[in-house]
């Protein structure tokens, strides 16, 4: 299942390797990422692969709003079929 990561905070070191770390404990595959730094903020918007997820997609997110605490930036994870569909009704480009 494709998932999208981002991932918003003061820029400090490790955000990357941290969040990183955690799609790599979890066996969650990165296929696409991009990252900027705004006026010393970090932004990070990551599409993955959770297709061989050691867990559930609701306690990824619970681990990763664990991580979010304790490295002190917000991330949120969205399945891509939902933002997808979302878009759709929306009307998209309209």
């Amino acid at each position: 299942m494709k998932t999208i990561v981002t991932v918003v905070g003061k820029d400090q070191v490790g955000i990357i390797a941290s969040v990183s770390q955690m799609l790599a404990n979890e066996n969650i595959n990165i296929l696409d990422i991009d990252q900027s730094i705004l006026d010393g903020y970090f932004n990070m918007f990551m599409i993955v692969d959770m297709t061989n997820s050691k867990h559930e997609f609701q306690k990824v997110v619970g681990l990763f709003d664990d991580l979010a605490k304790q490295i002190g930036v917000s991330i949120q994870l969205q399945r891509a079929d939902l933002f997808e569909e979302m878009y759709r009704i929306t009307g998209g480009n309209q």
